[in-house]
């Protein structure tokens, strides 16, 4: 056997992406956007220059994790669509999404960015499918009112990372709080109708990106 043919060399390869991966997804969350390549390099112990042919610019690692957060949501989904009961399946799902949120300052602070609107829709492209398919679960058990469409859970990020941003550093964990409360109001009611109609695709992907780039006009 060929131990130090190309295989070898591929999985060489491999491993050090995921370190370099997993060192700057820990230093992203911790430090925020000012981390550098030497940075990631040392944590990840690798060379500098394996880090730079990997990732030449700091984007080209944000948008590698971006990307992986986007899988972990999707695969998060698909295990709670697994369980018997759909509605603590779409519960667990958005507040592990949220956790998810609220520990990735670095990740936060690249989605702030010009490129707001694309990244929205790639991860809407991504999501979607798999939320909707949980929430229709949910709604076929009558556990959720029917006329909550799947715009409605999109954007439960939106509203719950708002209050999640504003309370960092003085209430936490109060986020969870207002997601409980959000969460509420998904259920079955013999109340009025939901006012209005949910979002469109479009309309969607342009409020998510007003809100990652901050603008509010």
């Amino acid at each position: 056997m060929d131990v130090d043919g190309p295989g070898r060399l591929r999985r060489d390869a491999e491993r050090n992406r995921e370190r370099i991966l997993t060192a700057a997804r820990r230093l992203f969350s911790e430090t925020g956007l000012a981390v550098s390549h030497n940075d990631v390099a040392r944590a990840a112990e690798v060379g500098v220059g394996t880090v730079y042919r990997r990732f030449p610019r700091k984007e080209d690692l944000l948008l590698a994790l971006f990307e992986d957060q986007v899988e972990r949501v999707v695969q998060l989904a698909e295990t709670a669509s697994t369980g018997d009961d759909p509605w603590q399946g779409l519960c667990v799902f958005l507040e592990a999404t949220l956790e998810m949120q609220a520990g990735d300052r670095g990740l936060q602070e690249f989605l702030l960015g010009p490129q707001a609107a694309s990244l929205a829709g790639r991860a809407n492209e991504a999501i979607t499918p798999v939320g909707g398919a949980l929430l229709a679960r949910a709604k076929e058990r009558g556990q959720v009112r029917a006329d909550v469409e799947v715009a409605d859970v999109a954007i439960v990020p939106i509203m719950v990372g708002a209050v999640m941003d504003r309370s960092r550093g003085i209430a936490p964990e109060h986020w969870r709080r207002v997601l409980a409360l959000v969460m509420d109001g998904f259920r079955p009611s013999t109340g009025a109708e939901l006012p209005g109609a949910a979002l469109e695709h479009d309309q969607l992907i342009a409020v998510f990106a007003r809100w990652k780039s901050g603008r509010h006009a």
